[in-house]
């Protein structure tokens, strides 16, 4: 058995079982951490319907946050989600705006990992964080069948 993740009769991706609802509860739990709906909508009949609107709004919070951080821990745990994302993101027709995300975050950082030997570490410069991104999404892409 497998679920669907579609914009109307389009399948974006058909993942198996176990590896569907593990990414529908990291959708609930960046929901929250956003405060802000995803557009993937609830699985029902193993089928799950994808609002590309919603979902753009959502990809491009989701980028300002992994943006505003140098975390490593929280960059652990959300950089699989974030490519994940990224993909369902570009075979819905979403652009995103890469020039915009890859400037230096205007916004205070967030989240900011400090260590004791070097201090307060700063984001990865911004070709480096979204070429790194990109890389990540174009290799889950080959694992992601439609």
């Amino acid at each position: 058995m497998s679920h669907y993740f579609d914009i109307g009769d389009e399948t974006l991706w058909n993942p198996s079982n176990g590896t569907s609802r593990m990414f529908q509860r990291q959708v609930a739990v960046f929901e929250a951490e956003l405060g802000l709906p995803s557009g993937i909508g609830p699985m029902e009949n193993d089928e799950c319907q994808i609002s590309p609107e919603v979902l753009e709004t959502f990809v491009n919070a989701l980028l300002v946050k992994h943006r505003r951080t140098s975390h490593a821990i929280l960059l652990a745990l959300s950089e699989g989600f974030t490519a994940t994302v990224l993909v369902l993101a570009e075979r819905s027709g979403i652009k995103v705006d890469w020039a915009r995300h890859e400037a230096t975050p205007e916004a205070r950082l967030e989240d900011v990992q400090v260590s004791v030997v070097t201090g307060m570490s700063a984001p990865a410069h911004g070709g480096v964080w979204a070429a790194g991104l990109r890389e990540k999404a174009r290799a889950l892409a080959q694992h992601m069948p439609r």
